[in-house]
């Protein structure tokens, strides 16, 4: 069970990590019937508008809503050049593992990528589905498919050579890019095979993004099963799809799942 609190910050501690104790940060609100859970993207937190948009909407429907912030993002502790996504999926599984009934999981960007990771883990344990999922620009093997294969070879050399490169971001301070996060990226490449999470998926995608071009989410639809697969593409939307108008979209795709 989770501390169900108002959505201030509360803690989730993760016993034994690196032979030690950490805890992840979340917001959680109570309500009743089917929970919802956000993952948020690379560098992201929980309090981004989207997530924000959501507890809103959970507070006025009186829904159960979950928000958290992986290690070395937001609120939660550790430090970034030591993150894997190794880490974050077990971050993710380990607030998935809390529900007591399938939710409905709404994953943006890289979140989008753990979403699906995570379902699949979940499932090959014998867990039930979820309720849907709802994926924002869903950047699945980004690390290889938008990173390593699109780096030149200076940055590839000095991730590889220095263990670590610095890349450029118009949302802040460089992200460091490392050669472990690289190398441990390719233990979770998932193009190339079916992906089938047994549940209803809604994909939005902004035809203007910079980060995960459209293209990228047909590909996703490709190894989606397609019976109950759903994709929207937002002509003029870009990566953030955090426009009242994009707000909207996604706000009516949470209800279709219910």
């Amino acid at each position: 069970m989770f501390p169900m609190t108002e959505p201030d910050v509360t803690w989730l501690e993760m016993v034994g990590r690196g032979g030690g104790n950490a805890r992840l940060a979340m917001r959680v609100r109570a309500g009743k019937g089917t929970p919802l859970l956000w993952l948020g993207g690379f560098r992201s937190d929980m309090d981004s508008t989207k997530a924000q948009a959501i507890d809103a909407w959970a507070e006025r429907q009186g829904r159960p809503f979950v928000r958290f912030d992986y290690s070395a993002h937001g609120r939660t502790g550790g430090a970034f050049e030591d993150m894997t996504l190794s880490t974050w999926l077990e971050d993710s599984l380990a607030v998935l593992a809390r529900f007591e009934a399938p939710p409905i999981v709404i994953g943006s960007s890289m979140g989008g990528w753990l979403t699906l990771l995570a379902v699949r883990a979940r499932l090959a344990q014998g867990a039930l589905p979820p309720k849907g999922l709802v994926l924002i620009a869903p950047a699945v093997d980004f690390s290889e498919e938008l990173m390593w294969a699109a780096f030149p070879p200076e940055i590839r050399n000095a991730i590889m050579n220095q263990g670590v490169y610095y890349l450029p971001s118009g949302y802040g301070d460089p992200y460091p890019i490392t050669r472990a996060f690289i190398e441990d990226g390719r233990r979770h490449l998932m193009f190339g095979a079916p992906i089938d999470p047994r549940c209803s998926v809604h994909i939005f995608q902004g035809q203007r993004d910079d980060a995960v071009p459209w293209r990228h989410a047909l590909k996703l639809v490709e190894h989606l099963p397609a019976n109950d697969t759903l994709l929207t593409l937002v002509k003029d939307g870009d990566h953030r799809l955090s426009r009242p108008e994009d707000l909207e979209l996604l706000i009516h795709a949470i209800e279709r799942m219910y």
